[in-house]
């Protein structure tokens, strides 16, 4: 099994004739649209399950769950700054680009 992380607006080729698309989504639902030859059957996992009324055939069907997040310590950290704090940051390489200016001049 192949498991991917995908952008909105990529798409997966498999053969020559099927194509996925992710189209993009939220949290908990995403939209994919699928171009494959009218004689290749697409199915829902959902209209399957429907349609066996046999729990025996039922737990024969694959199941798949998806990953929960990672755990806090294993995200990277995002480093936000506000306003002030770019503010800061700017005057602070004003501040040491004239430094390095006067640092010549003070040695001739």
């Amino acid at each position: 099994m192949l498991r991917l992380t995908v952008s909105a607006e990529e798409y997966l080729l498999i053969g020559e004739d099927v194509k996925i698309i992710f189209l993009g989504g939220s949290k908990n639902h995403l939209r994919i649209m699928i171009d494959a030859p009218k004689e290749l059957n697409v199915v829902r996992n959902k209209v399957l399950e429907n349609k066996i009324t046999d729990p025996a055939e039922k737990e024969k069907l694959p199941h798949y769950y998806a990953v929960p997040d990672l755990p806090e310590r294993f995200r990277k950290k995002k480093i936000v700054m506000n306003d002030s704090a770019k503010g800061s940051a700017a005057a602070a390489s004003l501040n040491k680009k004239s430094v390095q200016e006067q640092i010549p001049a003070a040695g001739r």
